[in-house]
């Protein structure tokens, strides 16, 4: 791979018209397509590619306005396909329930609406209103995603205006929850007020209001609360310091009334994770960018170790796309930290490719021109701020917080496993009980689980019992298998979906459970299943992941590391899920005889790409 340094024409959106662009001459020391090593680039804004009709489609809405506004208020029962892509930058996929599809009938529309909550924190106000509005106005379950936030299903397009607006007003919001813009940014849940835990929290918040887009939250407003801009992001100083520098510099998109993003946003979702020293809650290296927070004895930030180019999407039978972990960048002190970020981004968003999506994360980018490219461009026109060595880190564990723990001087939180994060029934009534009566403050982890946090030692015993008549009995102990498996939704609603996956995964995993058991096998392993190869539940970290390719037929994916810093390998295409016993049998066989010291994973690897095959060849 060539590496080295590059420069390309510089292009400016002229200010005050979204859809006119101007090219601005490149001198001696700026950047070119093409540089003298012989490097291309795929077609970017870096090198002024024609944009495709979905890029001047982001560019001629008015900073993800129209169509969209126009479409709400008609009668329809749904979007046109313009309007829907300009919805998901306001958090919400159009979708039909697949399950009530009749030949000759229109579709069963309905949105899926998605919150940002940087954290996974949603304040007991907010969680009662998301409460109320999924059973009025939707299918009446919440679903903890795993990227920390809710998710509704089941509302319909006339209602969206409501659910989003009372949202708003409860001082939540659904902006950039999707779309070709910064997701919902994760750190570990727990509310711990020690070490480094509230440092990695903050630190998530002011990266979630760095990156907010600018002119996006006036349509935004515009849209779902009559323009009320009292419900505008508050960012802390250090972040308005920080955005002010977003005019700045190759940081500047050359649009003044959307500075870091311009009007195009980026070619595709971008996704930030914070963590601290060992703890891999947050799947770090699954993310464009994860930061490791280093804190000082008093809790203050000192800096971050980065990570750069992770991603789980990919396409069956399309080689060129894959998943792919994170490559260190190095430490950066912590008064550069959101300037880092911000310039991150802004490289991505000129580099990244504008015209296949299929190849236009930032995980592509660096793989085709290298982490020292990357590195290098990075500090010669976006970032002039030291880049250090990487710091050392301890083992990594993936922590789920679940069952009770101390959170501070006479407070406690406990954590409530949801198998795939689903909320329905006499749980998600009794839990509402639980928040209203004590108006504690949730959290939502990125296992799909739920911490009821703030309570106090004279309330412990309530919320016990509370809890314990849900059938919530034992929070700290639930099933082996369940206790870190995911799920996507998949069908009925996902119109990405080939086949099942959080419907059938408890019935997999009674299966897979009995299979263990019949083998005299006491060690659980990591599992994750999807519906389709997009990654959601980012199956290809998981020590036996299951990838829909098919009705009732999925990939086989084996080897990842049950702390989550292993990428799994693909073994089988096309496995019938009625065949999932016979096919593992003889690797599980192999590694109860190994004495079970590694981890499923773990033998999996060292066992070799060669041998692994074979066994799986000896079941077929």
């Amino acid at each position: 791979m060539v590496r080295g340094t590059s420069s390309h024409s510089r292009f400016a959106t002229v200010r005050g018209n979204p859809k006119q662009r101007v090219t601005v001459t490149a001198g001696p020391d700026e950047r070119s397509s093409d540089d003298q090593s012989g490097r291309s680039f795929s077609p970017c804004i870096a090198n002024g590619a024609e944009r495709s009709k979905f890029e001047q489609l982001k560019a001629d809405s008015g900073y993800l306005r129209e169509p969209l506004a126009t479409e709400l208020e008609n009668e329809l029962s749904h979007f046109t396909d313009g309007a829907v892509q300009l919805l998901k930058f306001h958090g919400s996929y159009q979708q039909d329930n697949r399950d009530n599809r009749q030949k000759g009938q229109d579709k069963d529309w309905q949105m899926m609406l998605r919150l940002r909550s940087p954290a996974g924190r949603i304040p007991a106000s907010l969680y009662l209103a998301l409460d109320d509005l999924a059973d009025r106005l939707g299918n009446g379950t919440l679903r903890v995603t795993t990227r920390q936030a809710f998710q509704m299903h089941g509302i319909r397009k006339h209602n969206l205006r409501e659910v989003i607006g009372t949202i708003v007003r409860g001082m939540g919001s659904t902006l950039a929850a999707c779309g070709d813009i910064n997701r919902n940014v994760m750190a570990p849940a727990a509310p711990f007020e020690k070490g480094a835990y509230p440092a990695a929290r903050q630190l998530a918040n002011d990266i979630a209001d760095t990156l907010s887009p600018v002119a996006a939250e006036g349509a935004y407003l515009d849209l779902w609360v009559d323009g009320e801009l009292s419900y505008r992001i508050k960012p802390s100083r250090a972040v308005k310091k920080v955005r002010e520098r977003q005019h700045e510099g190759g940081v500047f998109s050359g649009d003044g009334d959307e500075p870091l993003y311009g009007t195009t946003y980026l070619p595709r979702k971008f996704k930030c994770a914070v963590t601290v020293p060992g703890d891999n809650s947050v799947d770090l290296l699954t993310q464009d960018i994860g930061l490791v927070a280093f804190a000082d004895a008093s809790g203050e930030l000192r800096g971050c170790n980065v990570y750069v180019g992770g991603g789980m999407g990919r396409t069956h039978n399309k080689e060129e796309t894959f998943a792919r972990t994170a490559d260190p960048l190095g430490y950066v002190d912590a008064e550069h930290v959101l300037d880092l970020v911000q310039a991150i981004l802004a490289l991505q968003r000129d580099y990244g490719d504008r015209n296949n999506r299929r190849h236009s994360r930032m995980k592509y980018l660096i793989h085709d021109q290298g982490i020292a490219w990357f590195k290098q461009e990075l500090k010669s026109t976006y970032f002039k701020h030291p880049i250090k060595g990487m710091r050392l880190e301890p083992k990594n564990k993936l922590a789920d917080y679940l069952g009770w723990h101390r959170q501070s001087a006479g407070k406690w939180f406990v954590g409530i496993p949801l198998l795939c994060g689903r909320l329905s029934g006499d749980l998600k009534r009794g839990l509402r009980q639980l928040v209203e009566t004590y108006q504690l403050e949730t959290r939502l982890t990125p296992n799909q689980d739920l911490l009821l946090c703030n309570i106090g030692t004279a309330q412990r015993g309530s919320v016990r019992a509370a809890l314990e008549a849900m059938g919530v009995d034992a929070p700290d102990a639930p099933p082996l298998l369940a206790r870190h498996a995911i799920a996507c939704p998949a069908l009925p609603l996902c119109g990405l979906a080939v086949t099942e996956a959080e419907r059938i995964l408890p019935e997999v995993l009674d299966r897979l459970d009995a299979q263990l058991r019949r083998l005299e096998i006491e060690k659980s392993m990591l599992v994750r299943m999807t519906g389709c190869p997009n990654g959601c539940a980012r199956p290809y970290m998981a020590e036996l992941g299951l990838v829909g390719d098919g009705v009732n037929q999925y990939q086989v994916w084996l080897g990842g590391a049950p702390n989550l810093t292993r990428l799994a390998e693909p073994y089988l295409e096309k496995m019938p899920l009625e065949k999932l016993e016979s096919t593992l049998e003889p690797l599980l066989q192999g590694w109860k005889a190994a004495g079970g010291r590694r981890s499923f994973g773990d033998y999996v690897a060292k066992l070799g790409r060669d041998q692994v095959k074979s066994l799986l060849a000896s079941a077929a």
